[in-house]
């Protein structure tokens, strides 16, 4: 699949045009960004520099940047939030143009401290809703017969099975090359940040991608995508996510069921059967732990539970 720069068409005058280039290079290098978070950044910098070309009647220079007050600031705000974006989005967007305000100052670009001083949008904190282990089962049996190109139905079994049983984003997933195919029992995943993680990989899950390469009509090899589309090219990952949509309403399952989903429910049913919340932390690749526990919606019964079953005081043993 061929990747579109965000920044391709990007609404500037010259100076920020290059700037911005400059700075994607910077994150990449530096910063070690991954390609879907340096899209996700270039977007919201070019959306923010389509605002600004409408908004001041011509495409922004650095000049520009570095005379806007928090009142212009607040004005994309409120015209982002008219086209309905929430709080989370609003957040991070603050947080793509605030990194590139500060590397702008720090190259001797531009200096603004009006953005500094903007209040960031409070995020609405919804936990996540995993589906019980029947339901996660049900989803993986009913996408291998839910196609009538059979290859296609093991494809989306394989993928699904790997997200509930292994943890992966759907994009580590499909991100994955034929060369990465579990062997050994083990998977090596790259992350969010390029971060790299070993996960275990059940046989069934092994099996069942097996199946998928075996029915597949493409011959899969080296750096080609494990998991690929109708015509070959490496899986989108919004076939995936409506095949899913699919099956919730044949299955009867809550909207809450999406492909991720599969990986709440597969660190939740981890820690129900006494999984350790670090280990778990591991295997999803989290960076913190604080992440794991909001992931898995540990409430403070459990955390107690698994205190005192690792703590050696916690421990009760005959005098």
């Amino acid at each position: 699949m061929v990747r579109t720069d965000p920044l391709s068409g990007f609404s500037a005058a010259p100076g920020l045009a290059a700037a911005a280039a400059e700075w994607r290079q910077w994150l990449a290098a530096e910063r070690r960004a991954a390609a879907n978070t340096l899209d996700a950044y270039a977007r919201d910098v070019a959306r923010f520099a389509a605002f600004l070309t409408a908004y001041l009647g011509a495409p922004p220079d650095l000049s520009d940047l570095a005379a806007l007050s928090t009142r212009d600031f607040r004005a994309y705000l409120s015209a982002r939030n008219a086209a309905g974006i929430g709080s989370a989005s609003l957040a991070r967007e603050l947080s793509s143009l605030r990194t590139l305000f500060k590397w702008l100052e720090r190259e001797g670009l531009c200096a603004n401290a009006a953005l500094a001083a903007l209040r960031t949008p409070r995020r609405t904190q919804s936990l996540p809703r995993p589906l019980s282990a029947d339901e996660a089962l049900d989803a993986v049996r009913a996408a291998a017969t839910a196609e009538a190109e059979p290859w296609i139905g093991k494809r989306d079994a394989a993928a699904l099975l790997l997200m509930y049983g292994a943890g992966l984003r759907i994009g580590e997933a499909l991100a994955l090359s034929a060369a990465e195919k579990p062997t050994g029992g083990a998977l090596r995943v790259t992350g969010k940040g390029n971060k790299t993680r070993i996960v275990p990989v059940l046989p069934v899950i092994a099996e069942a991608i097996g199946a998928y390469l075996a029915a597949c009509p493409y011959r899969l090899a080296g750096k080609e995508p494990l998991f690929v589309g109708a015509r070959g090219g490496r899986l989108n990952p919004g076939v995936l996510q409506r095949q899913v949509r699919r099956l919730r309403g044949l299955l009867g399952l809550p909207e809450s069921a999406t492909p991720h989903a599969l990986r709440h429910s597969f660190a939740t049913h981890l820690l129900e059967s006494g999984g350790d919340l670090r280990t778990i932390q591991e295997l999803l690749g989290h960076a913190s732990l604080a992440a794991t526990q909001r992931y898995t919606k540990v409430d403070t019964v459990r955390l107690k539970a698994v205190h005192a079953a690792a703590h050696p005081r916690g421990r009760h043993t005959p005098d």
